[in-house]
């Protein structure tokens, strides 16, 4: 079932699929439904809105000169085209509100090369190969997602905007940490873009609304063996302090995420390594820093639970400290308890850990919160992705009010489905610009952004 609301469009499927004649396709309902849903799930909102909605066929190319024919050939039946890579967004990034074709991009997973602090890859690659691969060369990746084991590197790009690493490198948007971009455009007879630099905007964080990004170069840092630990306080202000002071300190983590206690009992497997009556901090801590580390949590009245090698994490059955943190905590609550949805909170700088004690107080048990340390545009940032508990659209947005001109907060709404509502606020016209050119037709990804009109795409 697609979207009520669509455009009706006649479209000669034989015709199409006899011009990507040996290219692999998937029209089995089941298949096409799993490939046509993301994590969006996490919102009632978005869930009512999007659940059911789905593509009519799932194309998985095998390289980019076979994704240059399905462009063409939707170019030439002017067929909606909506890119996916592990599915792992929360908004419904790529879900096809118009149907037509799911471009599943997982086969495109090969690694160009591997340079001293570069690599060049695929975009269909998943990030724990390619970061694992980086490792091998004695280098790794400057960031990823809590979901780093299923997401691909296109997919991060084109939905994503930070995560773990964040601590240390900014957010994926700063100067630096992706320096290169293939794009595929979508027309009769599609063209090779390459963006270099600042242009790499243009897509970034699109929803792959214009383009089909195919190829990517991302800066690599020298890998540390990262001590996945967490430290324990009678308190989540002092978590808080603990966690900032960390970061203001130069501490050398990779990750410094804040978890109040009543998260405690969805983290099943750390059991008295995480107790209820005792807030963390979950982090990623280089070895030669975790003395210092250690010290500075005792001074402060903690102290540390645990502190283990990623192997040794595994063989005592614990998650990993980057699936504690950023959103992998909403996903904990929700599997036991649907009655939880999120919010995605930017604070105001200077941060002031008194601000989430009032917030705290306010609200009591309608949010549990917890904080991620993190850089944006050179400077410290720290967001919050808490749990809400579901009363309603009209209660959701009234809280969005409220944090925003009661605390000064700036919010990411997770509830809608467009670029706009969502995260960035305005119209990017620079990715609208770049749109005319890669996505004449208006194909990729429909209902995504409000910055495209129908008036815009070519009428050839």
């Amino acid at each position: 079932m697609n979207k009520p609301d669509t455009p009706e469009r006649v479209i000669d499927w034989p015709a199409f699929r006899a011009e990507i004649e040996g290219i692999r396709v998937y029209d089995d309902p089941k298949q096409v439904e799993l490939r046509s849903r993301d994590y969006f799930w996490y919102s009632p909102i978005l869930n009512e809105q999007l659940d059911g909605v789905t593509g009519d066929l799932v194309v998985l190319p095998q390289d980019q000169d076979e994704v240059k024919r399905v462009a063409a050939a939707v170019a030439r039946h002017r067929i909606p085209l909506t890119i996916r890579g592990g599915g792992t967004g929360n908004y419904g990034q790529c879900v096809p509100l118009e149907g037509g074709v799911i471009l599943d991009l997982t086969r495109l997973d090969k690694i160009v090369e591997i340079g001293e602090g570069r690599v060049r890859c695929e975009a269909g690659i998943r990030i724990s190969r390619l970061d694992d691969a980086a490792r091998e060369t004695g280098q790794e990746l400057l960031m990823y997602p809590s979901t780093r084991q299923m997401a691909t590197i296109g997919g991060f790009l084109a939905g994503g905007s930070g995560g773990i690493g964040s601590l240390r490198h900014g957010m994926l948007r700063d100067p630096g940490n992706v320096t290169y971009a293939k794009v595929v455009t979508v027309e009769r007879e599609p063209q090779v873009i390459e963006l270099h630099g600042d242009e790499i905007q243009k897509v970034q964080h699109a929803y792959g609304t214009n383009g089909i990004v195919t190829e990517l170069e991302l800066a690599l840092t020298q890998a540390t063996d990262w001590l996945h630990c967490a430290a324990l306080f009678d308190g989540y202000d002092t978590a808080l302090r603990f966690a900032q002071g960390a970061q203001e300190e130069g501490f050398d983590c990779y990750l410094l995420t804040t978890v109040e206690r009543r998260f405690a009992p969805y983290y099943r497997k750390f059991g008295d390594l995480f107790p209820e009556d005792r807030d963390a901090v979950f982090a990623m801590v280089a070895p030669d820093e975790m003395d210092r580390f250690r010290e500075k949590a005792e001074r402060m009245g903690g102290r540390i639970s645990f502190a283990m090698t990623k192997p040794e994490i595994r063989e005592a059955g614990l998650q990993p400290a980057y699936e504690c943190g950023w959103n992998h905590t909403t996903l904990q609550a929700l599997k036991a308890d649907k009655g939880w949805t999120y919010l995605q909170v930017a604070y105001p700088q200077p941060f002031d850990p008194d601000l989430v004690m009032r917030q705290m107080a306010r609200y009591g048990d309608e949010i549990y919160w917890h904080h991620e340390m993190a850089r944006m545009g050179g400077h410290i940032q720290i967001f919050a992705l808490p749990l809400v508990r579901w009363r309603g659209r009209q209660a959701m947005y009234d809280l969005i009010a409220e944090l925003e001109e009661k605390d000064g907060c700036t919010i990411f709404d997770p509830h809608a489905v467009t670029i706009e509502d969502g995260g960035m606020k305005e119209i990017d016209t620079a990715q609208i610009e770049f749109k005319k050119r890669a996505d004449p037709y208006g194909l990729m990804n429909p209902g995504k952004t409000r910055g495209w009109t129908a008036e815009m795409a070519r009428q050839d």
